[in-house]
Parts: structure tokens; sequence; C-alpha cells
């Protein structure tokens, strides 16, 4: 079923586990996660990146996904991660998302509150709810890591924009980590505690090690995006079909490959998390 982010972000809450946030791109990433959270009875995030909205992929890509979720016998939500501008909101908000995230995190601290209010009220408006990121969430191939967030920033962004949750820098990064990363659990309970419990979303998390994962969804992380290994997973099972010969190059039979090796991660990483049979 097709539910809004407050919706899922409230069930990771209460139940002290963080919701898996798959990023797709096509419509074998989305059957591969959706198959994965109905046989895990697991309640999920699909989302996508603004650029897949800026090119004729969102044009067929949503409503791909809005269908799905709504033919889905668990809750999922459909969500932008990283909007930059108000224009890949409304895009996203017209072709059907019901999680939003604005990504004013490249601003200054000012402009960045500004920004982010600005989004929240517009979605406030047709029951959307909005991730803001506080503390530049960069690359693993940028030279060096933004300034960690700060849990006294955090509680004053947190209270000027009414975000639902907040992505934070702890020590993650987007991309393949060149050696593993090292996640500063403590500075996540500390803004946990000084924004009033705010959920917090763990970006980059293709690669952190399990024991660090879990560490920080005990310290409050209600939801982890997982970008990178949906993508390496996708292209290792069509690998797998190219060098097998014997295998049939009709797309539609070469493709049901592929979407269980994403299936496989999907169910991999949602009992990394604890939602499983949690929906």
């Amino acid at each position: 079923m097709l539910v809004n982010l407050k919706y899922v972000i409230d069930l990771a809450e209460k139940g002290n586990f963080a919701i898996p946030a798959f990023n797709v791109y096509n419509t074998e990433t989305v059957m591969g996660v959706v198959k994965a959270a109905e046989e895990a009875k697991a309640p999920i995030i699909i989302q996508v990146y603004p650029r897949l909205l800026n090119e004729e992929v969102g044009y067929y890509l949503c409503p791909a996904i809005v269908a799905a979720a709504r033919k889905a016998s668990v809750p999922v939500c459909f969500h932008l991660d990283h909007g930059p501008s108000e224009m890949e909101v409304q895009k996203a908000l017209r072709w059907g998302a019901t999680g939003i995230m604005y990504d004013g995190s490249v601003h200054p601290f000012e402009e960045n509150v500004k920004n982010t209010k600005h989004i929240v009220d517009i979605c406030e408006s047709i029951d959307v709810c909005v991730e803001g990121e506080l503390g530049h969430i960069g690359s693993v191939n940028d030279d060096a890591m933004d300034e960690f967030t700060s849990p006294e920033e955090a509680a004053e962004f947190v209270k000027r924009t009414n975000v639902t949750c907040l992505a934070v820098l702890i020590g993650n990064a987007h991309g393949h980590y060149k050696k593993p990363p090292k996640l500063d659990i403590e500075r996540v309970k500390a803004i946990r505690e000084a924004t009033g419990g705010i959920p917090l979303v763990l970006h980059g998390g293709s690669g952190i090690p399990d024991d660090q994962v879990k560490a920080a969804v005990n310290a409050g992380i209600r939801k982890m995006n997982i970008g990178t290994d949906v993508c390496c997973a996708f292209a290792d099972g069509t690998k797998e079909i190219l060098d097998d010969p014997s295998r049939s190059l009709a797309i539609d039979l070469f493709m049901k490959h592929p979407i269980e090796t994403v299936k496989k991660l999907a169910l991999e990483k949602i009992k990394l998390l604890g939602a499983e049979n949690k929906a």
C-alpha cells in the first residue's frame, strides 16, 4: 500500500528499527525491492534521484513506482531523494511522491532553514512530509569531508523547519567507501537528545559495516539509504547472465535474474535494519 513518509518513520520510531530506503533506477529494481519487502513483511521506502525526474526516465519510472506501491501488501513510501530545488520537489509531487527530501545542505545555515521551511509549507498542504539535511553528505571521492552535524544547530534547524526526519553527517558518504567508515555513534545520540528525539537518516548506507549500522539504529537512525548496493546487485545479476551462454537473451527472461539479485540484496538490508516482520 502506498503510504506517506510519516507513516513509515513512525513505524520505525515505535519499533526501534530503521526503514530501508532503496534508490531505484528502472522497473526491475522496483520489482526486486518490492518482492523483498513482501517476502520479509517489511515497510520500505522507494526513492529516486532528482536527475531521473529531470530526464525522461522519471516520466516512465514514477508511475511504475506508484503502481507497485499501491499493489504491494506492505507499506511503501515513494520518496524524492536529495531534491535540490522546488522544481524537482514539484515534479515529484505531481508524479505521485508521498515523501520529499529537500537537500539544502550546500547552502549556509540560514538559507538552508529558509528553503527547507518553504518546502515543508508546500508539502504540508497535501499531507506530504519532508526530510531535511544538515551537514553536507558528500561523495567518497571528495578530497575532504565537511564538518559533522552539530547537535546544537540540529536542534535549531528542526525547531524552525518542522521537518519529519533529518539526514546527518556522522562519518558517512555516498558511493563505495575506499576503507570502512567510522560512524560517530555518540553524535547520533547527542543529536537525538538535543532535538527532542527527531528521527535521523543515514545516507551512504552501502558499505557501512553491519556492526556500525546496528549501533546507529540503536542510537536513533530511523531511515537508511541504499543506492550503490542496488546498482551493484543489478549489475552483477546482469553480468552473470551475459557470462552464461546457456541463458536466454530474451529481455523478459533475461531480467528475471537481475530482479532476483536485487531482491536478495534488499532482503539482507531489511534484516540488517530490523525491519523484517514490522509491516
